[in-house]
């Protein structure tokens, strides 16, 4: 299983593991068959869905109302909708980490 599903253009869906209040943002690497992401942002009050979503949208080439985090609002694994992706999932962490 695969930590993400690309439907084209139109959107992708993302498994994710978040690990809040880390050094600095970046991917950390594959957690069981989520995508491990490292937030800055400590975990209270939105902060570290904040600066997930805000990283999200930098690395997807999109504006921050087309990531939704559709499931985990509470929890460290979530699922994220990315609407109409400017890159394809491999594409766009591969332009963040340049």
């Amino acid at each position: 299983m695969t930590w993400y599903q690309y439907e084209s253009k139109q959107y992708c869906t993302l498994t994710l593991y978040i690990q809040p209040g880390a050094k600095r943002t970046e991917v950390s690497g594959l957690h069981g068959d989520a995508l491990k992401i490292k937030i800055a942002a400590a975990p209270t009050e939105g902060k570290a869905n904040a600066a997930l979503v805000k990283y999200l949208a930098k690395c997807f080439g999109v504006p921050r109302n087309q990531v939704v985090l559709k499931h985990g609002a509470t929890s460290r694994r979530k699922v994220v909708l990315v609407l109409r992706p400017r890159y394809s999932p491999d594409t766009a962490l591969q332009v963040q980490q340049q």
